[in-house]
């Protein structure tokens, strides 16, 4: 990876736009997101390389554990001064955990579990971090129902960066977000085939079906159409991470709510469609819907929770917690704030 400068510049012009395209079609090829544009395939491959060697995006194919028959948490960890930054760092390195943040001014750790199996998770919530000695509580709490998250282009940020027509041309791979349960009434059986072109996706979200099919060890033709199957069913995603910060947003939170259960549905619904929110599901515990928000600075921040997150008919409370630092989103860790490959899991 190349050294990248030492602040980001936030992004304007065709590099916003090529995002957006991503987002919208992630495995479009770099000709076809240029003819859209009106770019050159060349500065398309160029400006792509650029980003990613910068820190600033990285597609992944991501599992969902839910398509498994697994469920999904949110783990808030309250630690001892001094040991919040190892734990992190152990977390992030773990593939069933999505998402690492310290907050509460480093004295909390927020998580995403993820794990693939029943047993790995026990062992993470039941055993590991329970007896880890700078952990003083644990609270864990089960998705219920995912508003947004997951799929880069819902993120409602970009929204108008392209038109509706540029928007169209591109399409749109495997099945647009529809609410459905976290957890899939019938769960599909992973073959060994499958595990390794997720593997490879995993590393790279835009892979050549040449490189699937040799991973896979199936046909160009075959892996076109498991690769479908496993998109249309949610088992993978296709998501383009992307630094909040190379938009100017530098002010991230997470923000539990407790909403009335009868409006729970709206207001998580409200919230996917506006650009701040990155992430909101309906989770168990004393709060009932936790949402993650992006915006230029606290200044915003407070405008955004008081004017128009708090106006929302049924919102009882918020909890408003900064996030210190961002140790992981979805499957790639980062290093300050650019993204970086991960690293293998300690624990």
């Amino acid at each position: 990876m190349t050294a990248p400068s030492a602040e980001f510049d936030v992004l304007r012009g065709d590099d916003v736009r090529i995002v957006r395209s991503l987002q919208i079609a992630p495995r479009a090829s770099f000709a076809s997101i240029a003819a859209v544009l009106g770019l050159t395939e060349a500065s398309v491959s160029r400006r792509y390389r650029r980003l990613r060697a910068d820190g600033v995006l990285r597609v992944a194919g991501i599992v969902d554990p839910g398509a498994l028959g697994q469920s999904k948490w949110l783990v808030r960890l309250r630690c001892r001064p001094g040991g919040v930054a190892a734990i992190a760092d152990a977390l992030a390195k773990r593939d069933d955990v999505s998402w690492v943040a310290l907050c509460a001014a480093g004295s909390e750790i927020t998580c995403a579990v993820r794990s693939r199996t029943r047993e790995e998770r026990d062992e993470l919530l039941g055993s590991k971090l329970p007896r880890t000695a700078a952990v003083l509580d644990i609270n864990a709490s089960a998705m219920l129902r995912q508003f947004v998250g997951g799929r880069g282009h819902y993120w409602a940020a970009l929204r108008g960066v392209l038109t509706p027509d540029e928007e169209a041309a591109l399409g749109s791979e495997g099945s647009p977000f529809v609410e459905a349960p976290v957890v899939a009434r019938e769960p599909v059986q992973l073959t060994s085939s499958d595990e390794k072109l997720l593997d490879v996706l995993a590393s790279d979200g835009r892979a050549g079906l040449v490189d699937l099919a040799a991973a896979a060890g199936l046909t160009p033709g075959r892996v076109t159409r498991r690769l479908e199957t496993l998109i249309a069913r949610r088992v993978v995603h296709i998501d383009v991470e992307l630094a909040p910060t190379a938009l100017g947003l530098h002010a991230g939170a997470n923000l539990w709510l407790r909403v009335h259960p009868s409006a729970v549905k709206a207001v998580g619904r409200t919230l996917a469609r506006e650009p701040e929110i990155a992430f909101a599901t309906a989770v168990t515990g004393p709060y009932n819907l936790h949402t993650v928000a992006h915006c230029r600075d606290l200044d915003e921040l407070f405008e955004f929770t008081s004017d128009r997150l708090g106006s929302l008919s049924g919102v009882q409370s918020v909890e408003v917690s900064p996030l210190l630092r961002h140790v992981k989103q979805a499957g790639t860790r980062l290093s300050g704030d650019r993204l970086v490959a991960a690293g293998s899991a300690p624990w």
